[in-house]
């Protein structure tokens, strides 16, 4: 298993939310593009980043994507955050994503998934954030009535480079992940699983890796410093 930092923007900063609650925000860093190569310093490979603010439709973060894409000093950028449609994705790879995390639009409108998974086969990260089983959609604002679960099983033959589920009642908390939320996706999911929400130890970590999870998106517990970043690269690097 992997972890990769997450690089979450919001009014041009590198930002953590706590519960997903933008009245939550426990850490603030004002340039972004030193933070991404203070990662890739460290070791990282990769890196998850996602424009919070074009996700839930209150601004754009598009500049700073786009500098950490090209400049960030990583292998590769997983990039989203307000992606819906077929243009947005075309700028994150034009702009040199590596994938390209869809949402809302992915999850609400299937047809449109499975068309755009055709054309740019493996580049597509699914990201579905989850409440109580349940996908929440727009900024975490709008629940589906569907279970996460049935959702991944119905998407077996779309060619996805993985699915990230982040259990969004656990985001940014460092109260331990929800463990068989993510022992039942993996089971579920056809492509690699990246689990989000809640990571505080590297026993969390060593869990989700026990559960078949392939990677872990982790935030608030690598910016607080309650995991050694070094450690970490050393336990779950990237082949």
């Amino acid at each position: 298993m992997i972890v990769i930092p997450a690089v979450d923007l919001r009014d041009g900063a590198c930002v953590q939310l706590v519960g997903g609650e933008y009245a939550e925000e426990r850490v603030r860093l004002e340039d972004p593009l030193a933070v991404a190569r203070e990662w890739a310093r460290l070791g990282f490979r990769r890196l998850h980043v996602v424009d919070l603010d074009a996700a839930t439709g209150r601004g754009s973060n598009a500049s700073a994507v786009a500098e950490i894409v090209r400049h960030g000093g990583v292998d590769l950028v997983q990039a989203g955050g307000g992606v819906r449609d077929e243009a947005a994705v075309e700028r994150l790879i034009d702009a040199g994503a590596g994938a390209v995390v869809v949402g809302t639009r992915a999850l609400e409108d299937p047809d449109w998934l499975r068309e755009m998974a055709e054309h740019y086969p493996h580049q597509l990260v699914l990201a579905a954030d989850v409440r109580e089983r349940r996908i929440v959609t727009r900024g975490w604002q709008h629940t589906l009535p569907r279970v996460v679960t049935d959702v991944l099983e119905e998407l077996h033959d779309v060619p996805l480079a993985a699915v990230m589920v982040t259990a969004v009642h656990l985001e940014g908390q460092m109260r331990g992940t929800d463990l068989p939320l993510m022992e039942d996706v993996a089971e579920a999911a056809h492509v690699p699983v990246f689990a989000s929400g809640g990571v505080s130890s590297a026993g969390d970590l060593r869990a989700l890796a026990d559960r078949g999870v392939a990677g872990a998106i982790v935030g608030m517990a690598l910016y607080t410093g309650a995991l050694d970043p070094r450690a970490i690269i050393e336990e779950f690097h990237e082949d």
